[in-house]
Formats: C-alpha cells, structure tokens, sequence
C-alpha cells in the first residue's frame, strides 16, 4: 500500500498540480449542476456518465503529462490521417445526427434498426470534433513552429501552408456535419496561434475583414439557411419568434434573472425542477449556465468564471515559460478554445450571441468532452513540467 501511495506521489509530482485541481474542481462542480439540472427525469444517468468521464479524463491527464508532444508531432501524417478518419466515420452508419448535425458517434440508431435494446439506449456518444480539435492544435502548432524557425511568418506566401490546414478542417466538419460551432472554435484556435507566432497583423486583419465581409456578402444574398438566419435575428430582436428561434434563449435568460444574487437554492429553481415542455430546454448541456443562474444566483455563475478564468490563465502563464515555441502555440491554442467556448455559451445564455450548440467547458454534460478538455490540460501540464528554470524566464 505505501508503494502505491509513493508511486501515485511522484507521478502527482510530476504533473500541474494547480491545473489539476482547478479542472477537476470545475467538474465537480458541473456535475452537482448537472444533477440538478436532471434530477426532474429521475435518473442518475447523467452524472454516472460525466463521473465515468472524469476518471477516463484524470488517467489521460496523467498519463498525456508524461508525454513529449514534440515527439509526437513528429508522427504528423498519422496524427492528420486520425483526425480525417475519425471525421469521415459520420458518414458510417455510426454516424447520429441531433439538432440537424450529423455530429455524433454512437451505437444508438444501430440499434434502433436491429431492435437490440442495449445498444438503443446506449448512454455513451463521442463527437469526433471534440477529440480531433486536441490533435488539430498540436499538428498546428508543430507546422507554426517548423515555418517560423526556417521562415518568416510575416511574408504572405508562408501564411497559405497553416491557413490551408485550418480551411481544410473547418471545411470538412461543416460538409460532413453542419456543425458550425465547432468549426467557429477551430477558427478561434488558428487566430490564438498565429498571433502567438507572429504572423502579420495585416494578414489578420485581412482575413477576419474578409470573412466578415463573406458573412454580410450570404447574408444580403440570402443563402444562410433559415434557422441559422433567425438564430441571428432573435438576437438581434429579442422579440423575434419567441416561441421558436428564441425559445431557448427566452427561457435560459428569464432562469438567469430569476436567481438575483443568491439563487432560488440548489434542487429548487423554478424552470429546473420542472417537466413543462416551457421550461430550461438542453439544461445539463447548453443551458448549464442558466440552471447555475437560478439556483446559485450571481454569486454561482460568477464563481464558474472565476474557475474558467484561472485555468485559461494557468495555460498562458505555462506558454509564457514553455522550452519550445512549439510547446508555447499549443497551450495558446487550448487557452483559446476554452476563451471561445466560454464567452459562446454564456453570450448564448444572456441572449447576446446566437445558439451554436456549444458547451460550457468542464461543466455542461458530455463524457467525450469531459475527455477531451482533461487530455488538452494534460498536455498542458507536460508542458508545464518540461518548461524552462526558473533562472532562465527571469
């Protein structure tokens, strides 16, 4: 028994510490939320489904801290022809498509067609995004760093190579599964990193200029398809369809104003609790923000920024210290998924930003995401562990 507590000791040790504590915290407090948010179905499902995904997540964390992501980097044409393959896998019959996306992976409609009942209630889904956007930033940040020790970022003809990637990505997740929140984070991603790598303002510049003026030019020529365009219009009139396009919204925002400061008590919340088809819709997953609003009031959502906040900046004090630019691009990269991902879904709950289907990190439901975010802060942890000495950054 002391062996297995000094061997637990040393690969603690070896890890962040602080980040681990910080996600882990975030998590548990995302799955009380969780249990209240579906405590009305009554059924502990959900919260056996995101406790699985923390363990899964805490050995991965341990486990990607021990790892050299330079190293592998350098397996770059398995890594892009992973996350290709895991992609193309929507157009199998593993393929589920929820909200209009064909986002998932499951053995759900499988079983759903042979009537085998295990398989049609299976409670565990993956969404290949989520787990390619790890690989994604690191093949990104591997094709930054090779490009800035041999060129100079600042000359456009350098530029296309790591645009080119991120087009093909983004082009890929929205021709296979419509889902344009993903592909918005991806693009967030590629504008963390390569500000990071001091690429030219002016090609930044250039390109948000040019895909706002692409956004305005599908607009005016009507070819964004009509729900997305209400999404934009509810948020823009919040009295616009406020029993469709606005639904959610309306009802996530009247859960937040409801909590004031202290919240109506945990298990209590008035839409919460309740099996009305008016209430909170996706409670435990988009809208986990809102329960947080009504039950915990002010005082609980200001503590989830406050915990999202200080694991984005434990990522970037990291990257200020990392051995390796390379190294230093990656944890940029997962600071800024986190930062979109964040201000997406709590602009969604305050009716400020349209309804994407993006998560809140660490605590809305999903065992795939819980997965995913615990492995990209493991690789941030082994970064924090080779960093430079103390006497060097100083």
């Amino acid at each position: 028994m002391g062996r297995v507590r000094e061997t637990l000791h040393d690969v603690l040790r070896q890890t962040d510490a602080v980040l681990l504590a910080l996600c882990v915290a975030s998590t548990l407090y995302g799955m009380v939320l969780i249990a209240s948010a579906t405590s009305f179905r009554g059924t502990l499902k959900y919260v056996a489904v995101q406790g699985l995904g923390l363990l899964i997540g805490l050995a991965l964390y341990l486990f990607l801290s021990s790892i050299d992501i330079f190293e592998l980097a350098k397996k770059w044409k398995w890594l892009l022809g992973f996350n290709v393959g895991f992609l193309l896998l929507l157009l199998t019959p593993f393929g589920q498509t929820r909200g209009g996306n064909r986002a998932w992976l499951g053995v759900n409609d499988i079983g759903s067609r042979l009537g085998v009942g295990v398989l049609k209630s299976f409670p565990v889904t993956v969404q290949p995004a989520e787990v390619v956007k790890v690989f994604f930033i690191v093949l990104l940040a591997y094709q930054l760093a090779l490009l800035n020790e041999n060129r100079d970022l600042r000359r456009f003809e350098n530029v296309i190579q790591p645009t080119a990637h991120t087009a093909f990505m983004v082009g890929l997740i929205v021709v296979i599964s419509g889902d344009a929140g993903s592909a918005l984070v991806y693009l967030f991603i590629f504008i963390c990193m390569v500000f990071a790598a001091g690429m030219a303002k002016r090609w930044l510049a250039l390109g948000i200029g040019g895909g706002a003026a692409a956004f305005l030019a599908v607009w005016q020529l009507d070819l964004l398809p009509s729900y997305m365009r209400d999404r934009f219009l509810a948020v823009l009139d919040h009295s616009y369809q406020p029993d469709d396009a606005g639904f959610q919204q309306t009802r996530g925002l009247m859960a937040l104003g409801s909590g004031e400061l202290t919240g109506q008590g945990l298990f209590h919340g008035a839409q919460t609790q309740s099996s009305n088809v008016w209430s909170i819709p996706e409670r435990q997953t988009d809208f986990i923000f809102s329960v947080c609003g009504e039950e915990l009031g002010f005082l609980g959502c200001a503590l989830i920024i406050v915990l999202l906040l200080a694991i984005v900046v434990r990522c970037l004090l990291v990257a200020r210290d990392a051995a390796t630019p390379m190294e230093s691009y990656v944890c940029v990269g997962m600071a800024g998924m986190l930062i979109f991902q964040t201000i997406a879904n709590i602009g969604m709950c305050l009716f400020l930003m349209p309804v994407i289907g993006l998560t809140l990190p660490f605590f809305s439901y999903g065992g795939s995401s819980i997965v995913t975010l615990f492995a990209a802060m493991g690789i941030v942890s082994g970064v924090k562990k080779r960093s430079r000495p103390e006497w060097l950054t100083n």
